[in-house]
């Protein structure tokens, strides 16, 4: 690696597939310690640091960036113009740049995932059970994760579940949302939800050849999921209470203590958007911003609700606003 980095004229340098190297870690540690003028962009499988090549966390040394499907405001630089596109068909550049819709992607996909990153790097040997699973979560997505009906659906034990589960938010095919609580007695505190990587998998899992508004209303959570997890300055969780309200997302900015909890409720229509639940969070945690991301909004709008103020955004827009969030 140093007479690499040495015969190198420019300031940056791009290595594609690092995770295909006998020892990534190590020639990013060189680089970071011996040509601290050279910026590294390593791109890798979202399995990387599970991988035993990986053999250093180089502290201090790297920053960590989820690449997530295509956003919806990248979707018209991919000849997208209907939002329900994107949903139907997912954020994968395959998948979404094709003529027509081909659901033998996605069975294709799960297969080549789990030949080509869960064998070789978590020795699951059990494979029509495992892609059982798979397939159950992306059915269930923004569902909460029972692990014992999980167990019985796929005909193995509870122990095996939790390992896979593990396995599939290490390799990022599942985001595991955990309950936003402060110590309420009527509050969920353990039991989290599962939303799928990408809606394409989704409506493909549930056998969606077109979608109805209230299947795009889910699939809008995972767009708004995406998009948060696009910014590495927040953290996500969902509220949810024994007497069933619940919020969609409750963001919070990184290493702030205490801070503001902001609400995010996720509408395709702004109109549907209901204040019950909202108020009921506001009562216990009035710090923080509130925010209705929709898909029918053109300019964003401010309404008030016992004198509580709700931002509405416009998918398109709403990163930037969770990356306003995330200064906050």
């Amino acid at each position: 690696p140093e007479s690499f980095f040495k015969r190198l004229d420019s300031k940056y340098v791009i290595l594609d597939e690092i995770h295909q190297l006998s020892n990534p870690s190590q020639v990013l540690k060189i680089a970071a310690d011996v040509f601290p003028n050279i910026k590294i962009l390593g791109t890798g499988s979202s399995t990387l640091s599970a991988s035993h090549k990986f053999k250093d966390t180089l502290t201090d040394r790297k920053r960590l960036v989820h690449l997530v499907p295509v956003l919806s405001e990248e979707c018209r630089n991919f000849g997208i113009v209907d939002l329900r596109d994107r949903l139907l068909r997912g954020g994968l550049p395959p998948a979404l740049l094709s003529k027509k819709r081909n659901t033998e992607f996605y069975s294709e996909w799960i297969d080549s995932f789990y030949a080509r990153d869960v064998q070789e790097l978590f020795k699951i040997e059990k494979r029509q059970p495992f892609i059982e699973l798979v397939e159950i979560l992306m059915r269930e997505n923004g569902s909460l994760i029972d692990v014992t009906k999980l167990a019985q659906a796929t005909g193995v034990s509870r122990p095996t579940v939790v390992k896979w589960l593990d396995a599939l938010e290490i390799t990022k095919v599942i985001t595991i949302v955990r309950p936003f609580h402060g110590g309420g007695c009527q509050e969920l505190i353990q039991q989290p939800k599962v939303y799928a990587f990408d809606t394409g998998f989704v409506a493909y899992a549930r056998g969606w050849e077109d979608l109805r508004s209230e299947d795009c209303g889910l699939l809008l959570e995972n767009l708004a999921l995406e998009s948060i997890q696009a910014v590495p300055s927040v953290q996500v969780y969902y509220w949810r209470t024994k007497q069933r309200k619940e919020i969609d997302f409750v963001v919070k900015a990184l290493g702030r203590g205490r801070n503001a909890a902001h609400i995010v409720e996720c509408k395709w229509r702004g109109g549907e958007f209901e204040p019950k639940n909202f108020l009921s969070f506001r009562d216990d945690y009035p710090r923080g911003r509130n925010v209705v991301v929709c898909s029918d909004l053109y300019e964003p709008k401010i309404r008030k609700f016992s004198g509580h103020e709700v931002e509405y955004v416009n998918i398109e827009n709403f990163r930037a606003f969770i990356q306003e969030l995330g200064k906050s």
